[in-house]
């Protein structure tokens, strides 16, 4: 098992596997309450103590929350066992049509609604909301605001984005004054688009990142690389989240959230890129998922990554890919047939 990982300077040491909850969700599909129990139960006996839980108010307007409070106190989970992270901004509603419309066709089964919160008063609404989903006696030590990218992308002129951003720092200055009475730990921004958070980290104060799609085997161009690098050298714990690009490159049919079909050109380089690299996993003796994870957790100051197990049996094999060996010849003829950036230091 790899060992603990220092967290930027913030005096935390983490897991090199973090584990997401949009499953707990019914993110896609409705599962049952046994399946999501013993999810988090292999969690709780396979990743190194403290596990940390990656969970919002979004997933299935706060079903997970609601289910890993519900699972931790069945478990009898200690809860100095267990650091959970909330992303912040989504609030739960009541479900006024047939389905919830806040993200069509992800969720499945919900009994409610969410609507967006991102501005002072809103924050602290989400957050009082989610310790109340969670129930005593756990609550989240990480916060940020969930999806700022997705927020700021919104704006149609560029007014409407500076009221966009206005709103985002204004949640911001919530989330210190929790931190500063001691209610949360560790202020942090999760974003699909790392430009969000090199933009929003020059102006607010963090302790941790999480990038998702953005520094994986598929996609690695120098100008993140090199700002990851400037996290880590600002003493910023880093998590590198959605390594598999939405779990495309290891045989799945979606890619950074969206589903693909092979009959559109414009999809037909994706898989093509995956192929070859099947190809070289097996010719290797590699793992497609191991090669995956290595990748994600090779960059200095990237302490974990994070992956969301849908069934109980991925969670252990997840943390046993944290510390599998990959032969350098693997990355080597990556990098000779085009697949990874030549220039790709860490490899």
């Amino acid at each position: 098992m790899s060992a603990m990982r220092a967290f930027g300077t913030t005096g935390l040491t983490m897991p090199p596997v973090v584990f997401g909850t949009s499953c707990l969700g019914n993110l896609y599909e409705a599962r049952s309450e046994e399946t999501k129990l013993e999810i988090l139960g292999e969690i709780l006996r396979w990743a190194p103590s403290p596990a940390v839980l990656d969970s919002a108010g979004k997933y299935g307007a706060g079903l997970a929350l609601e289910v890993i409070g519900r699972g931790l106190r069945s478990l009898g989970v200690d809860p100095e066992q267990v650091l959970i992270s909330n992303k912040l901004g989504w609030l739960r509603v009541p479900l006024t049509g047939r389905e919830p419309t806040f993200e069509p066709g992800a969720w499945v089964g919900l009994e409610h609604e969410a609507a967006q919160e991102i501005s002072y008063p809103g924050i602290l609404r989400c957050w009082q909301q989610g310790l109340e989903l969670l129930g005593a006696p756990y609550r989240p030590a990480f916060v940020s605001v969930h999806d700022p990218d997705e927020y700021l992308a919104r704006a149609r002129t560029e007014q409407a984005r500076e009221r966009a951003k206005a709103d985002i720092l204004e949640a911001y200055r919530a989330l210190h004054e929790l931190k500063r009475r001691g209610e949360v730990r560790y202020v942090g921004i999760g974003a699909k688009d790392w430009r969000t958070i090199r933009e929003l980290s020059a102006v607010v104060e963090l302790d941790w990142v999480m990038l998702a799609c953005s520094l994986t085997l598929y996609t690695h161009p120098p100008e993140v690389v090199e700002f990851v690098e400037s996290l880590a050298r600002g003493g910023v714990g880093i998590i590198n989240s959605a390594v598999y690009n939405s779990g495309f490159l290891i045989g799945g049919e979606y890619f950074d959230y969206r589903r693909l079909n092979p009959d559109e050109p414009g999809d037909r380089p994706l898989y093509a890129w995956r192929e070859r690299f099947h190809g070289l996993c097996q010719r290797h003796g590699v793992l497609p998922s191991a090669a995956c994870v290595r990748f994600g957790i090779s960059p200095p100051g990237v302490a974990s990554i994070a992956v969301n197990p849908s069934e109980p049996a991925h969670v252990r094999r997840s943390v046993e890919l944290a510390s599998a060996e990959i032969p350098t010849a693997f990355w080597s003829a990556m990098k000779a047939a085009g697949l990874m950036r030549p220039d790709y230091p860490y490899l």
